[in-house]
């Protein structure tokens, strides 16, 4: 090609190409969202998803600020639109600590330890938890009221004894007398349930004076147990 339309040509020969280049790169670009995106919602819905403890129910186990993993694929998939569940690796046990959808609101989420499951006899005399007759050993729960109340006056240190159905848990708070859990709303159902707490990946202290007060890092990777 010779002439003065030579040089025009030419520049929009390579303007073209710098604009598929920069559509084929938005393409790249667009796609690798959309796949991490997509990857990311999966994740979230069957292996891993984070949690932020709100109150102080089960201190001193977990605090409020406290940052956790919960792993969802432990118990089994549920199927959506259906209560069935596949890869179940296995089922919640006793001192298990779970979230769950809150019976009484299943649009909140709630983080208890399983202190009984299908087919145990729970009962608590003043207190102490007994699973068939027998009283279990606790070592992570506090206690910070000293009365005692009968069960006249509610369930809280006296109840049962109860027959916990078969894919019912009953569940409770580690600090026991600041907790809103089974011995007043009833079971947790298998299918409310939405994984095992994991480990704490960050812990947030709002009350402390300083900022770097705040942060607590000795709690940053602990195993939830």
């Amino acid at each position: 090609m010779t002439g003065e339309g030579a040089v025009p040509d030419l520049l929009q020969i390579i303007g073209g190409n710098r604009l598929e280049d920069k559509k084929r790169l938005f393409r790249e670009y667009a796609e690798a969202i959309i796949i991490a995106l997509i990857a990311a919602l999966v994740i979230r819905a069957y292996v891993i998803q984070a949690f932020k403890i709100p109150s102080g129910s089960m201190e001193d186990t977990l605090l409020i600020g406290d940052h956790i993993l919960v792993n969802k694929f432990i118990y089994g998939t549920q199927i959506p639109f259906s209560d069935k569940r596949v890869l179940v690796f296995k089922k919640p046990e006793r001192g298990d600590i779970i979230v769950f959808k809150y019976p009484e609101n299943p649009k909140k989420d709630f983080i208890k330890r399983v202190i009984a499951t299908g087919g145990d006899k729970i009962e608590s005399k003043n207190k102490v938890i007994y699973i068939d007759g027998e009283k279990i050993n606790e070592p992570y729960i506090q206690h910070t009221d000293d009365a005692i109340f009968p069960h006249e006056f509610g369930s809280r240190d006296n109840f049962g004894p109860i027959v916990v159905p078969e894919n019912k848990f009953f569940v409770m708070g580690d600090n026991r007398d600041q907790s809103h859990d089974s011995r007043f709303w009833g079971f947790v159902d298998i299918n409310d349930i939405k994984g095992k707490a994991l480990i704490i990946y960050f812990s947030w202290d709002s009350k402390a004076s300083s900022p770097l007060d705040k942060i607590r890092f000795g709690r940053i990777g602990h195993l939830i147990e």
